[in-house]
């Protein structure tokens, strides 16, 4: 039981660092991608094949499979980043599938659709935690920078942006390859943990699952959207102990409850709230502004 339960914690975290990398392309930036488990099939298929093939340490294949990615993320963004948002989810569904039929066809490489094993498993609990970890407070960061607010201000209105400096189609790539090099590792930790991949793993439903988790917590807000991954990844699990023998009404209890909170709260869970506002620091300043609005009211009185 604590073996099962700690491969189920394990995929939820890496679960949480392909979601934070939607959150930036998403939640951020408001373009939509059908596409992004492409990314993380790219990082699983070239890490497995750079230890498995080549004999290159885990370290090094990590990099590797993600700079292939960024490097292909580039190529792909190039036309992509320029489009309306509709047709962005358009491009990238056709970039996944392409790259699912590729991996099926290659099969002298990547084992076709029987899947490529033989990977070593390295990855254990303290590494997906530290990594999820890592990753979170990376995208924390970035929302909080300058190509963050840049990211806000694009999702917001690509014209208002525009008018303001901001160099739209540079902040969206930016947003992308971020988003690629997250999802991408986040395919290196899967790889290297379950031991094997195939491309039916990747297609555009997985895509999907995260849009759908990011908007359940919150798109405006991280802390939402790791919400979203934490519990959506882990209700199925839930569903499946409490609900034994009942399990083909799992998947609609699953999607009722996604119904529910977006027909009745449309801004997810969340919201715009972040778990930041709970420091010490913004604690002081909300205070702050409170008894000055106190007092100005008390004067005007």
């Amino acid at each position: 039981m604590a073996a099962l339960i700690q491969s189920i914690v394990i995929q939820i975290l890496i679960t949480v660092i392909a979601v934070a990398g939607i959150y930036v392309l998403t939640g951020l930036t408001g373009m939509f991608s059908l596409g992004s488990a492409a990314f993380m099939a790219i990082g699983s298929y070239a890490s497995g094949l750079l230890v498995v093939r080549l004999g290159l340490p885990v370290p090094v294949a990590f990099v590797l499979a993600i700079a292939l990615s960024v490097l292909i993320g580039f190529i792909v963004g190039l036309p992509t980043v320029r489009l309306r948002r509709d047709y962005i989810s358009l491009v990238t569904l056709g970039f996944g599938e392409a790259i699912i039929a590729l991996l099926n066809s290659a099969t002298t490489l990547t084992g076709g659709a029987n899947g490529f094993a033989g990977i070593p498993r390295v990855v254990t609990l303290p590494v997906a935690i530290v990594s999820a970890v890592v990753v979170v407070a990376l995208v924390a960061w970035f929302k909080t920078s300058k190509y963050g607010r840049q990211c806000i201000a694009v999702k917001g209105d690509e014209l208002a942006a525009k008018a303001m400096g901001v160099n739209v189609p540079r902040v969206k790539m930016i947003a992308f390859l971020v988003s690629v090099a997250i999802t991408s590792f986040a395919g290196c930790l899967y790889a290297f943990y379950i031991t094997f991949v195939d491309p039916s793993t990747f297609g555009w439903k997985q895509s999907a699952e995260w849009v759908i988790m990011v908007f359940f917590g919150g798109a405006n807000s991280l802390t939402g959207s790791i919400f979203g991954a934490l519990f959506l990844g882990a209700l199925p699990e839930v569903l499946r102990s409490l609900l034994t023998g009942l399990e083909q009404y799992r998947t609609i209890i699953y999607a009722v409850l996604v119904l529910l909170i977006i027909n009745f709260k449309p801004s997810g869970v969340f919201g715009e709230w972040e778990i930041t506002q709970l420091s010490p620091k913004n604690l002081a300043k909300r205070r702050a502004r409170k008894a000055a609005a106190k007092s100005k009211k008390g004067g005007a009185q």
